[in-house]
């Protein structure tokens, strides 16, 4: 741990804060009090390459082998010294005091674990066995390996224990996809992915929003966008009539990216974060969604 005294803070989520190898502390802004984290790429490696990913030394890659019983210590630990210990104390803001989630993120796409599914029901064991039941278990992810079975089987442990996935979203356009996510995907077959995740479990949009060398997201670019998520509901339904998203996480760039097109990026105000959420809520209103924004 580090010495007393020193705080956690939302545009400081580094990974060496606890000194272990897979779970850490941050303060999040979206979940608004303490996120245990839970790093199942080490390696720093992701089968994406975000412009804004504050993963230094980011590789292209998979998750490594997991040592699923440190891992579990690991969490049993920690869970322990938050609830009796005096980490709260002396490295959370008082405002900060409150467990808000456990959360698959890290630095790499979590899912790209061959033992995810497995790590997930001793995740949610370790919770509930510390009281906690009532803590989320939410899965942040790019959603790319939503096909492979093992996947699935997570998300449905996930949705019958409470938890949540949060879907990586950015760009409605093949073009803008590929510069913000270092990726080529056609936008309709991430849309699909994102239908899956929605019948399996309960879910969540995140996007990220920025400024690209000083230039705005045009209206056509938002336009794609509202017209993707738009038809994964469609897709999601044609399956399950009741599916549907919770609502979209706008966020964005607190944090300094490490990646060679940092200097691409430009952090946007509030007000025209607010703008653009209010443009994306307006777009869906009759799907009713919530849209929340994290500056």
């Amino acid at each position: 741990m580090k010495t007393p005294g020193q705080m956690l803070t939302v545009t400081d989520h580094n990974r060496s804060f606890s000194s272990l190898t897979y779970v850490y502390p941050v303060v999040s802004r979206r979940a608004g009090g303490v996120s245990v984290g839970i790093n199942l790429n080490p390696n720093n490696a992701c089968n994406w390459h975000c412009a804004y990913c504050q993963v230094p030394g980011l590789v292209r890659g998979a998750a490594p082998e997991i040592d699923v019983a440190q891992l579990e210590a690991e969490l049993r630990g920690f869970l322990a010294e938050l609830l009796h210990g005096r980490f709260m104390e002396e490295h959370v803001p008082p405002d900060a005091r409150v467990i808000r989630d456990i959360a698959f993120s890290g630095n790499g796409e979590p899912t790209s674990s061959k033992a995810f599914d497995e790590i997930v029901e001793r995740v949610i064991a370790a919770r509930d066995e510390a009281g906690l039941a009532a803590v989320p278990v939410r899965l942040i992810t790019n959603g790319s390996l939503i096909d492979r079975p093992y996947v699935q089987s997570a998300l449905k442990r996930l949705a019958k224990a409470g938890g949540e996935v949060w879907f990586k979203f950015d760009a409605g356009t093949a073009e803008d996809i590929r510069r913000i996510n270092g990726i080529d995907v056609a936008p309709q077959t991430h849309a699909r992915r994102l239908a899956l995740c929605m019948s399996l479990c309960p879910t969540w949009v995140q996007t990220c929003v920025f400024r690209w060398d000083g230039v705005l997201p045009s209206q056509d670019q938002i336009r794609h966008y509202l017209e993707m998520l738009a038809y994964a509901l469609v897709q999601a339904r044609e399956s399950d009539p009741s599916a549907g998203l919770k609502g979209v996480l706008m966020y964005g760039v607190a944090r300094q990216s490490y990646q060679p097109e940092a200097g691409h990026l430009q952090r946007l105000s509030p007000a025209e974060l607010d703008a653009i959420a209010s443009q994306v809520k307006d777009g869906l209103k009759r799907e009713g969604l919530t849209v929340t924004v994290s500056p």
